[in-house]
């Protein structure tokens, strides 16, 4: 061997070791970057941290949830398929907290089996905050396999993830749908539930799934059943912008504030002959600043080995001829009503007993209807096309 082979040779063990030095340098610089330090944040447990899966969070009520957590230092992850939700909200929670390991978004279907397993098997979740759901009764009279397939099935599957990751905590947001149509006012907790559409029906499947889940497991568990939701971020920065092909479904406040900017022509009120005193539903309006309230409070307060069932409402009624008035005043248009048949699947009168969640959980409903409609407007007024520029 001459001397030019024995000095390569003796100098490659020290290019090895120099390799090895340098890639581990570029491994630590690239773990101490925001992306990779952000990222890994949501793939472990972090002592003093709350890391909760908000689905449905690109929607109306899933968005206000997901903004709430985040305010109170929750990390966040959202889910959603975004067959309802908007993507526009999550831009805008993401513009609010850009900073690493605080909110994630991901694409995917609940109704997909692999895409949960991997939500699941990639992220560390401490609490699940179950919003996902297509959530229409006239629409659930139309499409009822939709709805136990999207409400019922896919819950079953979220549950059975959560079991398999060990997952302790679980938040379900459900409805007032789920009573029907019961014989007394106002709604107590222990009102017997006998859903009459396809939306309801569909929700107490899910809830039964979950109850009879957690007689034999140590799961935390709360059930917020809410009444009509309306409403939204007082600061300006969310609101409720269905898509332009559902507001025939959508609820009354955005049929409302569509007829005061001339989106319609007007407000179509389905139903004048219930056995109510001006012949129209009567339902209890929450707003939805109030609704996030009482799930953060209810994530607060889960046990383990513990159910909470929860009514989220005002326990005042209101009938839709005095929700238009009231909408009449916070636009300050003279909406012009159309009157029509009663809608499938709809009931007369439904309003809330909260004294439960007021003691238990120390919550009440602070805004009053005419509040939260002047709210409502008022982020309306400035997003005349939604979330799109």
């Amino acid at each position: 061997m001459d001397f030019a082979d024995y000095k390569r040779k003796s100098n490659f063990p020290r290019k090895i070791f120099l390799a090895a030095g340098l890639i581990a340098v570029c491994f630590l610089l690239f773990r101490r970057s925001p992306s990779f330090t952000g990222s890994s944040k949501f793939k472990m447990h972090e002592p003093g941290v709350t890391h909760v899966l908000v689905t449905g969070g690109a929607g109306y009520i899933g968005s206000h949830a997901a903004l709430r957590l985040l305010k109170d230092s929750y990390r966040v992850t959202i889910v959603d398929n975004l067959s309802r939700g908007n993507m526009g909200a999550v831009k805008v929670l993401q513009g609010l907290y850009p900073e690493p390991g605080r909110l994630q978004f991901i694409y995917a279907d609940l109704g997909d089996p692999a895409a949960v397993d991997k939500l699941f098997s990639e992220n560390a979740f401490d609490a699940v905050m179950h919003f996902a759901a297509v959530a229409y009764v006239g629409e659930s009279t139309q499409e009822p396999l939709r709805y136990y397939h999207n409400i019922t099935s896919n819950t079953l599957m979220l549950v059975k993830a959560m079991v398999a990751h060990n997952v302790k905590t679980l938040i379900y947001s459900s409805t007032c749908a789920t009573y029907g149509e019961p014989e007394k006012m106002p709604i107590t907790e222990s009102t017997p539930q006998v859903p009459i559409n396809p939306y309801g029906k569909a929700k107490k499947m899910a809830e039964d799934i979950i109850l009879d889940f957690s007689k034999t497991s140590d799961m935390a568990v709360m059930i917020l059943r809410y009444f009509n939701v309306i409403g939204s971020d007082p600061e300006g920065r969310l609101g409720e912008a269905p898509r332009p092909e559902l507001r025939e479904q959508g609820r009354i406040s955005g049929a409302c504030f569509d007829a005061a900017r001339g989106i319609i022509p007007g407000l179509k009120i389905r139903g004048v002959d219930y056995t109510t005193p001006d012949g129209t539903c009567i339902r209890d309006y929450i707003d939805v600043t109030d609704l996030i309230d009482a799930h953060v409070k209810a994530l607060e307060h889960a046990t383990r080995g513990k159910v909470g069932i929860y009514n989220v409402g005002t326990g005042k009624g209101s009938s839709v001829k005095q929700f238009v008035e009231a909408c009449k005043k916070a636009t300050g248009v003279e909406i012009k009503i159309e009157f029509l048949s009663r809608r499938p699947g709809d009931y007369a009168e439904v309003y809330s007993d909260p004294s439960k969640i007021r003691q238990e959980l120390n919550w009440s409903a602070k805004y009053t209807l005419q509040e939260s409609l002047a709210i409502a407007w008022r982020w309306q007024k400035l997003h005349r096309n939604g979330y799109s520029k």
